[in-house]
């Protein structure tokens, strides 16, 4: 059997709602992100977790707690999956930053904010170390950020730089799952709000089957 990860978008924050850049600000869950966090937690106890962790920051830290209290297990915390630094632009709205500064933010590159492949590999590293220390048949669920969640992914799945934008980000509270097969990481499922169902189809066998 192989091992899964599910990586699980933290829960709503008012910041999300003014449109502000969050980064490494610590910003806690509104009343919407902690009703979120617990309607995902009963959804997701029921994959039977064996290791949840967590972002340190709260919104994070908040959403995988709950969670653990359902599935019955401690969050361990693990700083790598923190979201993208914002550097300048943390605590601005998008309306602030593109006015303040155009020519960057049709980059999204913030001013003394983090490059993305730095990003891409810290999330990365921090989603294998923590696979590692999953069985065969493990689950293992990761709680972190929407630009460091999609980042990470698309450094898992092997994908050129240049094609990361066509994965979508994903919703508060919504997640992806990924299954480390024979031939390595691949995507069973993006931005879900609902437990994943099994795949039958007329692909080949090796997707359809997983390996």
């Amino acid at each position: 059997m192989s091992r899964r990860v599910v990586c699980l978008r933290h829960g709503q924050t008012q910041w999300n709602v003014e449109k502000r850049f969050q980064g490494h600000s610590d910003i806690a869950l509104d009343e919407t992100g902690v009703a979120q966090a617990t309607r995902a937690a009963s959804l997701l106890a029921a994959l039977r977790p064996t290791l949840i962790v967590s972002s340190d920051l709260r919104r994070a830290y908040d959403t995988a707690a709950a969670l653990g209290r359902v599935a019955g297990l401690d969050v361990s915390v693990d700083k790598d999956l923190r979201e993208r630094g914002g550097g300048e632009w943390e605590g601005l709205t998008q309306a602030e930053i593109k006015a303040g500064w155009p020519v960057q933010y049709d980059a999204w590159e913030a001013p003394g904010g983090e490059d993305v492949t730095d990003v891409a590999d810290r999330v990365r590293d921090a989603v294998v170390r923590w696979a590692g220390r999953l069985g065969d048949g493990g689950l293992l669920v990761v709680v972190s950020h929407g630009a460091a969640l999609r980042l990470g992914i698309c450094r898992l799945l092997g994908l050129p730089q240049e094609h990361w934008s066509a994965l979508g980000g994903l919703g508060n509270c919504s997640w992806s799952v990924l299954e480390d097969g024979r031939r390595g990481w691949r995507l069973l499922e993006h931005n879900a709000g609902t437990l994943p169902e099994p795949v039958s189809s007329d692909d080949s066998p090796m997707v359809t089957a997983g390996v």
